[in-house]
């Protein structure tokens, strides 16, 4: 199994980003997959999950109604659309996969080596 983020970057506050996390070795349909974010000095951060069937959805505090997750199973790829940046929302953006567990504190198995965002003012 291999994740494979991409979409990364530099972006000014205020601007729009997507991430993508393409999936090797897994049937996307058949994941539960998430991302999270770790910013120098602090702890990993959940951001959002999605259900392998797609209906269940979830966000982090300080994310939501700012980003949405999606999966596009012909590609077997997970995005991360993110809007109105802050500079608080630069890190590392890893993407994880798990056959059976779901949520924001779950131990995913499949992680990826992350995607590195910056955000200026």
């Amino acid at each position: 199994v291999k994740l494979v983020e991409s979409g990364g970057g530099l972006v000014q506050a205020g601007g729009s980003l997507r991430l993508s996390c393409a999936a090797s070795g897994l049937t996307l349909s058949r994941y539960n997959m998430a991302w999270f974010r770790q910013a120098p000095g602090k702890e990993r951060e959940f951001v959002a999950a999605v259900s392998r069937d797609s209906i269940g959805i979830m966000y982090g505090d300080s994310v939501v109604g700012r980003l949405v997750i999606s999966t596009n199973n012909a590609e077997n790829t997970v995005y991360l659309q993110m809007n109105s940046r802050t500079t608080e929302d630069a890190a590392v953006y890893f993407c994880a996969g798990d056959e059976w567990m779901f949520g924001k504190d779950s131990p995913y198995e499949h992680w990826g080596q992350g995607t590195l965002v910056t955000v200026t003012d």
